[in-house]
């Protein structure tokens, strides 16, 4: 299991990344992973406000923090920089932290922030499929970029993320979902393999954690939403699906969460004691 951990809003300094990530750790899951913006435009502000950390940056810092656990982009905004500079950071990440990194990849959504950088809102997919494959083509230069095997996660809900996962990535990495529309993506993503005649990617979603007193029982409850006990129905039904990793997200958009970041933590080590639990019974 891996954590979403917010790198960005107004509780967010090195001191509390810092204690996010011996936290995570020390708890015991195996996966850190943060998100990407460059520019914090009106858009992209109403979901992640300032102040935003760069990913690469602040991974390469927690990096020498941590000493286990992998850590990951989700997403990483793959048209916002030049392909050969995300190779080059990528692999240097991957080196650096002892074969660490997962490369979270997608193509974006926020249309003022494409405007500010200068770079076409509508082209988005296209780039993103021809930097990727810039990437891997960077990477087969072992002698110089070094990147060993990093893992690229495809992000996106869409069908057009479905393909992409299946063209480009080993694995498809879906975010907040419903365990209904899980169940009926998995077939449309092996359909998708089958008639692209390609491997069928990996399942690796990202799932909201939301641990309220009382059950959920809405009908577009999110994954990952509920008690305890739903949370764990959920786990153990993404495994049946066929989830290698599930990535815990807390952070459900208040930017005030970033100030009490012990809610969070208490409610990840509730989810990791139960799991542990459960893995100890005969």
């Amino acid at each position: 299991m891996g954590v979403n951990v917010p790198n960005f809003g107004p509780g967010t300094e090195p001191g509390v990344l810092r204690r996010w990530a011996q936290t995570v750790e020390g708890l015991g899951f195996d996966l850190l992973m943060i998100s990407d913006h460059i520019a914090v435009t009106a858009d992209v502000a109403e979901q992640y406000p300032a102040p935003f950390y760069e990913p690469f940056t602040t991974l390469a810092w927690l990096a020498g923090i941590t000493g286990r656990i992998r850590l990951g982009t989700t997403v990483l905004i793959v048209p916002y920089r030049h392909p050969l500079l995300i190779a080059r950071m990528a692999a240097n990440l991957n080196d650096l932290s002892g074969g660490r990194l997962v490369l979270g990849v997608g193509s974006g959504w926020a249309r003022q922030e494409f405007d500010a950088l200068g770079v076409p809102f509508q082209q988005r997919g296209k780039l993103t499929d021809d930097h990727l494959r810039s990437v891997r083509a960077a990477w087969a230069d072992q002698q110089d970029y070094r990147s060993g095997q990093i893992p690229i996660w495809v992000g996106g809900n869409s069908d057009a993320g479905l393909r992409r996962a299946v063209r480009l990535g080993d694995a498809w990495h879906p975010l907040r979902f419903t365990m209904p529309w899980m169940r009926a993506a998995v077939p449309r993503m092996t359909a998708y393999a089958d008639d692209q005649r390609q491997p069928v990617p990996g399942l690796v979603p990202r799932i909201a954690l939301r641990l309220p007193e009382s059950p959920v029982t809405a009908p577009g409850r999110l994954a990952g939403e509920g008690t305890i006990d739903q949370v764990l129905d959920d786990l153990a039904e993404l495994r049946l699906l066929g989830a290698d990793t599930v990535v815990l997200d807390p952070f459900s958009g208040d930017p005030g969460e970033t100030l009490r970041p012990e809610d969070a933590w208490q409610s990840l080590s509730t989810v990791r004691a139960r799991v542990r639990h459960l893995r100890e019974q005969p």
